[in-house]
């Protein structure tokens, strides 16, 4: 079965939240950016983006609290486990992001890229062969 026609379930820790993504997928990219660091509390987050008729919440959301993390930014958390889970944004109008992680079984979902990689911690080795994205926008070409 293609990614154009699969179905992806995941929800928050809890349970409380849950949803589902339908491909094909717009990207699935490891995100470097200061911001996503801090709210994950981890080196990157992986995200994968889908064209916002494609995303489901299924239950939940009662238990979802949106954070404005930027004048044109959104994110999704879960209010009673704190799950980061989704992501939308002015700058991609249509897309709904999810936290990768977050999905049941992301089988099928491979990260194509690093974005906002000239952000990235320096204990960080970014040599996988992916290509990077970085500079100002965060998806600017950059050399290995």
């Amino acid at each position: 079965m293609s990614n154009d026609e699969r179905v992806w379930e995941g929800g928050c820790f809890c349970g409380a939240v849950r949803y589902r993504i339908r491909g094909p997928e717009k990207f699935v990219a490891h995100d470097h950016c200061s911001m996503c660091r801090r709210i994950a509390g981890a080196a990157y987050v992986t995200w994968v983006g889908v064209p916002e008729p494609g995303f489901e919440l299924v239950r939940g959301h009662d238990a979802l609290t949106t954070f404005a993390s930027s004048a044109e930014a959104t994110r999704q958390f879960c209010a009673r486990c704190g799950s980061h889970l989704f992501f939308r944004s002015e700058r991609w109008p249509g897309e709904a992001h999810v936290t990768m992680a977050s999905l049941d079984d992301p089988e099928g979902l491979t990260p194509k890229a690093h974005v906002f990689a000239s952000d990235a911690v320096s204990w960080i080795r970014l040599d996988d062969g992916l290509p990077r994205f970085g500079g100002e926008s965060g998806v600017e070409h950059e050399a290995p």
